[in-house]
């Protein structure tokens, strides 16, 4: 049998089966290279104090400081009442502040004896308050002694890292373990092809790892983390180049629009011209259309760019060239919405085989799981025979029983919200790889969409069609300034008497059902001790306080289809005053004549969220108001993110900033297959040079070796980036 490889060793056979248990559970590290991949997080300078001015609540810090004072207190209690129970209060300091450690009965005997005045150590616990003051309960600690010949040899040179760790294995013992396997990494195979390292000045892997553990000098920690950088990006961007490369090979059917057909008469129809974006990006998707593989792009614009005509010209042109288009919506109300929208743009056009339809009109067919069986059956019988040109759907488009004439693009809005599983077994249902349009209100940073999506070609719509009226947002501080409030719902009665119409966003829904679910709170609720609001109870408060009078309706997830359509049309024909709605109104909703947005706190919701609400306003000749209700107190985290949104009406800017906040391992977790981020190193906004490099060079490495058969060890990185999992998500796309 052949010996194991070095780094492919299960820790339990390296480090014993309980601290690789606690490893497995907490941190996901199973093997000796999953451990030499957990680097550090910062790292101490051991004559340079850490901060303990800005220790955060309720977390798990790591500090690196000086004993002050300690002090042993005896006390009676219920479990030592005679005065026997004893107290050890230590107070540390780092020069920026300091912080008291107590240690509890049988607890106090070593620390006491240890944690003398002028000791250093490595505390590890959990930052509570007690009277007032910043503490850490019975915290586990490491001296630091530079006697000690051990521990001189286990903090070798002056810079000591501290891990990510948890609250079941400290920083110091992770960084143990890791001098344990440390040596293993003479034997890590080099990804990075020879020509390449080499051009670029890159030290080799086995260095890397030595010196992201074990740096001498801050040089060290930079040539390391060069390095790591590239490792990452390469290796996904080479996992993305090969799934182009081998779409590439793929056979399609060229779809060309006839010059007198389908999409010439829409053309002719249009009330407006297209906006030169509109024009430049159709131009794209028409080349790719008329090659003989599959077409795959990712069209991003702004909010109320106009995405949706583009979409829809390039499901026309495909229905001129003999085929079907399907458009796959995440809700139902966006599918009725979709449907709603593109039969009213086409007209007679959309009347195929019915009295007073146009010569070369196809059908329009819409498709959602909560249909009837007779217009259920009506649709599939349309695309099965061909009479249906477009078919606008949820994931009921999926299912077996939809079977198509023959399907020639699908287009998917929201990429985002749709499994990988879902899209392929769409585009499963062409005779030959259908075209694949995808599309997103959620703007992408270029480099996150190089990371996440860069398996499509990126079309880019940023210019707002003529007409669009400017939004105006403002952040209402309900708790400082409670006559704020007051004032907008002032500004809604205004709106609402010059003929226009507001919506009102709440985070939740309400009612028992819901108050059931909201029991387990966030930290956040737990610190704010209140619910989100719910759209319930503050249309019943609206309607018989500052808005009585006004015709106010309720839209939320939880109602019944038709329901929900039927308000939507109410509102869209002006028969309501206020709709007071979840986020079920996010994307795709249309009513030109809405023209202020309240959301009720706007801090729980996420950026690109705020920034797709507030696109629904503002869609008409009339200029747009989004008030964003908060009781976040100014200086907070929440009121800053707040006004960033009022600030600016920049998506990709805002989707910085979101990014920076979150950190992308929510943005690329969420893309690939809710599998756990590969980016340990790599910040996507901060190394967008490393990327973009990563993608060329990649791109080249792929042109010229496919299978990669001169670069074993390559081929090796790949597999452990795409397990199985990523493995379907990136074959199926």
């Amino acid at each position: 049998m052949d010996a194991v490889p070095a780094l492919d060793e299960p820790l339990k056979k390296v480090l014993g089966p309980a601290t690789a248990k606690v490893m497995a559970e907490h941190l996901g590290l199973h093997t000796v290279g999953d451990l030499l991949h957990h680097y550090p997080r910062r790292y101490e300078e051991r004559g340079q104090l850490t901060h303990l001015a800005d220790l955060p609540m309720d977390e798990h810090v790591t500090v690196v400081a000086q004993v002050a004072d300690a002090r042993l207190h005896t006390f009676a209690s219920s479990r030592a009442p005679r005065g026997k129970g004893q107290r050890l209060e230590v107070t540390i300091t780092d020069g920026s502040g300091r912080l008291q450690l107590v240690f509890f009965g049988a607890g106090v005997h070593k620390p006491h004896k240890e944690l003398l005045p002028g000791t250093r150590a490595m505390f590890a616990g959990k930052v509570s308050v007690f009277n007032r003051r910043l503490q850490l309960a019975h915290p586990a600690y490491e001296l630091l002694r530079a006697d000690s010949e051990e521990a001189v040899e286990s903090w070798a040179g002056a810079l000591i890292p501290l891990y990510p760790a948890t609250a079941k294995l400290e920083s110091w013992k992770i960084g143990k373990a890791i001098q344990t396997v440390l040596p293993s990494a003479q034997e890590a195979a080099d990804p990075l092809p020879e020509t390449l390292r080499e051009g670029r000045g890159l030290v080799p892997l086995p260095e890397a790892l030595l010196k992201i553990h074990r740096p001498h000098t801050k040089a060290d920690i930079d040539r390391a983390r060069a390095r790591l950088k590239w490792d990452e990006a390469f290796v996904l961007q080479v996992a993305l180049a090969r799934r182009r490369h081998a779409d590439a090979q793929l056979p399609a059917v060229p779809r060309r629009p006839k010059p007198d057909g389908i999409l010439a008469a829409f053309d002719d129809r249009l009330p407006f011209t297209l906006t030169e974006g509109q024009r430049k990006v159709s131009k794209e998707i028409f080349a790719d259309l008329a090659t003989d593989h599959p077409m795959h792009r990712l069209l991003q614009g702004e909010v109320g760019s106009g995405k949706t005509l583009v979409a829809l010209r390039a499901m026309l042109a495909v229905v001129d060239a003999g085929g079907q288009a399907a458009m796959l919506a995440p809700t139902e109300v966006l599918a009725q919405q979709h449907h709603r929208s593109v039969t009213e743009m086409m007209g007679e056009l959309a009347e195929g085989g019915m009295l007073g339809g146009a010569e070369n009109a196809t059908k329009v067919v819409l498709l959602t799981g909560s249909m009837g069986a007779a217009a259920r059956r009506q649709a599939l019988l349309g695309l099965a025979t061909g009479e249906a040109g477009i078919v606008i759907g949820t994931h009921a488009l999926i299912e077996d029983k939809v079977q198509f004439h023959d399907l020639g693009l699908v287009v998917v809005d929201e990429q985002h919200r749709f499994g990988v599983e879902q899209r392929d077994a769409l585009r499963g249902k062409g005779k030959q790889p259908p075209h694949l349009l995808v599309m997103t209100a959620t703007p992408i940073p270029r480099t996150v969409a190089m990371t996440v999506f860069g398996d499509l070609e990126t079309s880019v719509l940023d210019q707002l069609p003529a007409g669009r009226s400017p939004i105006a947002s403002h952040v209402v501080p309900a708790a400082d300034k409670p006559h704020f409030l007051a004032r907008a719902w002032e500004r809604v009665r205004e709106e609402v008497g010059k003929g226009h119409q507001a919506y009102v966003v709440c985070p939740r829904i309400g009612d028992e059902e819901d108050g059931a679910k909201a029991k387990k709170k966030s930290p956040e609720d737990e610190a704010e001790k209140r619910p989100p609001l719910a759209v319930l109870d503050i249309a019943e408060q609206l309607a018989r306080g500052p808005l009585a009078g006004l015709r106010v309706e309720v839209l939320h997830g939880r109602m019944q289809p038709d329901d929900k359509d039927a308000v939507m049309r109410r509102f869209a024909a002006g028969e309501a005053d206020v709709l007071v709605a979840t986020t079920v109104i996010e994307v795709g909703v249309n009513v030109p004549n809405a023209t202020l947005m309240v959301i009720m706190d706007a801090d729980r919701f996420g950026v690109s969220q705020l920034h797709q609400l507030r696109g629904r306003v503002g869609r008409g000749s009339a200029p747009g108001l989004c008030l964003l209700v908060t009781e976040m107190p100014e200086a907070s985290a929440a009121r800053q993110r707040l006004n960033a949104v009022a600030s600016t009406l920049d998506g990709f800017e805002l989707s910085r900033i979101d990014l920076e906040q979150r950190r992308e391992g929510d943005v690329l977790g969420q893309a690939q297959s809710g599998t756990r981020s590969s980016l340990r190193m790599l910040a996507v906004i901060d190394d967008e040079e490393v990327i973009a490099e990563a993608r060329e060079e990649a791109t080249r490495t792929v042109a010229a070796d496919p299978d990669l058969e001169r670069l074993p060890a390559l081929r090796t990185a790949l597999d452990a980036l795409l397990d199985e999992e990523r493995e379907q998500y990136l074959e199926k796309g």
